[in-house]
């Protein structure tokens, strides 16, 4: 007899909470990883329509520093999905604390996002936002399915930065950073 047949078949990860096989309760997980604080970026590119479009997304994460790449993914039933999937570029743009009526502004679907935004195109057109903390100007390397979510992952080809501070998000809120100075760093 093989291993196989007394343990039964193995589920795949990707499709056990779909199947309803998983003892984890969908929203329990979703407050577990929310309080995880993560930074707050609108990812934009431009549409094949000619049109800007973007999204909040505080998925966004650094994969390597050489080759420069850096992923975030995407609801397989978001409005937005056709146009990242077709799009060549995507900027994202970490949103810095004064931004954060951006941030609510992109999480919704609207057809209008960008009136009163001011932006200028980068690299693919892709949309980058005044004063912003960072841009991080990508050509699309590559995609992934990953349960509900397409992970896109970004060779960062330009990017910029300043000092301004960023937004955060946690537990279904905003916020910002209160610590002091940069950490000392530990003696050997």
């Amino acid at each position: 007899m093989n291993d196989q047949s007394k343990q039964g078949s193995t589920p795949d990860p990707a499709n056990e909470l779909a199947s309803g096989s998983a003892q984890i309760d969908p929203r329990d997980f979703r407050n577990a990883l929310g309080t995880f604080a993560t930074g707050v970026t609108i990812v934009t590119a431009m549409g094949s329509d000619g049109k800007p479009h973007g999204l909040t997304c505080n998925s966004f994460a650094s994969v390597s520093i050489n080759p420069p790449l850096v992923l975030w993914s995407l609801g397989t039933y978001s409005q937005g999905l056709t146009v990242f999937q077709n799009a060549t570029h995507f900027a994202v743009n970490v949103l810095g604390i004064s931004q954060q009526p951006l941030a609510a502004k992109f999480a919704k679907a609207s057809a209008d996002k960008f009136d009163g935004v001011k932006w200028k195109a980068g690299l693919g057109k892709a949309p980058l936002i005044a004063d912003s903390v960072a841009h991080f100007q990508c050509r699309v390397a590559s995609r992934y399915y990953g349960g509900d979510h397409v992970i896109f992952l970004g060779a960062v080809e330009a990017y910029t930065y300043n000092r301004e501070e960023p937004l955060l998000f946690v537990r279904g809120g905003y916020g910002r950073f209160l610590g002091g100075d940069a950490p000392t760093p530990a003696r050997s």
